[in-house]
């Protein structure tokens, strides 16, 4: 089922989504080489509570983390651990929160220094592909519309693989809320789209071939050609003209700028 979100309902969203964002932006100034993802998640859950929200993430079908911190080859739900970065990675942060009664969800991908022009261009393409198809997300459309235009921008025109296992999705006082975004699809199809409606869209995008397997942890999804991945989501609200973006990358790519250790694409 569908749950349209009333206007105040709206506003109590945006709370929790800019939160999330605000925690990307905190955490994108202390990325560096020699960081361990772990003591990010232990940032990212302390960063969140202070500022009364809690992790969305957290226990969430049994996930022992705060967040999903992807490097490399890991698509999505990867699993903060003892390593420690190094200069030439990307690494995908995915943070959700519960604020007010309703949940932020998304997701940023980070690279530590210049990771070469094959996955810089990946990384640019793919954001570009969240807009691409954000730009769909209003109501008459249909979310095959956001999907197609997701796919035609990475797939299509660049010839990446584009994840089918995975999608976007509602969000609201559920964590995943119908309807399902997939990252691929024909123009015309799926659910049509009304004001109110609140998504989050995230491209998944392999600079290799499309096709993942999940680990034996049962989260850890990886490129099956080991090839690197980017994750990029915003959350959105369908109005009739043009989507209302929750979410605030501003902060997040005024901080990834402000990192000399970061690459920034923007």
């Amino acid at each position: 089922m569908i749950y349209y979100k009333t206007k105040s309902e709206i506003e109590l969203m945006r709370q929790s989504c800019l939160l999330v964002s605000e925690t990307l932006a905190a955490t994108a100034a202390l990325l560096k080489p020699g960081i361990t993802t772990l003591s990010l998640d232990k940032f990212i859950g302390e960063y969140i509570r202070e500022r009364g929200g809690t992790p969305s993430f957290l226990n969430y079908r049994g996930y022992p983390f705060n967040s999903c911190i992807s490097v490399n080859d890991v698509v999505v739900h990867g699993f903060p651990n003892g390593d420690e970065l190094k200069k030439g990675d990307i690494v995908s942060i995915d943070v959700g929160v519960y604020k007010n009664g309703f949940h932020g969800d998304h997701a940023y991908t980070f690279a530590i220094g210049d990771p070469g022009p094959d996955i810089a261009n990946l990384i640019k393409i793919t954001k570009e592909s969240l807009y691409k198809g954000i730009e769909k997300a209003v109501a008459g459309n249909r979310v095959g519309d956001i999907s197609n235009a997701i796919q035609e921008h990475t797939e299509k025109k660049y010839g990446y693989g584009v994840v089918r296992e995975l999608v976007g999705h509602g969000l609201g006082k559920s964590l995943h809320e119908d309807p399902q975004v997939p990252n691929y699809g024909r123009r015309g199809t799926g659910a049509k789209m009304k004001e109110g409606l609140i998504l989050a869209i995230e491209p998944m995008i392999n600079l290799g071939k499309r096709e993942v397997y999940t680990e034996d942890d049962g989260w850890t999804v990886r490129t099956a050609d080991h090839q690197p991945s980017v994750h990029f989501e915003h959350d959105v609200c369908v109005q009739k003209n043009r989507a209302d973006i929750l979410s605030d990358y501003s902060i997040i790519e005024k901080a990834e700028r402000a990192n000399s250790f970061l690459f920034s694409a923007s």
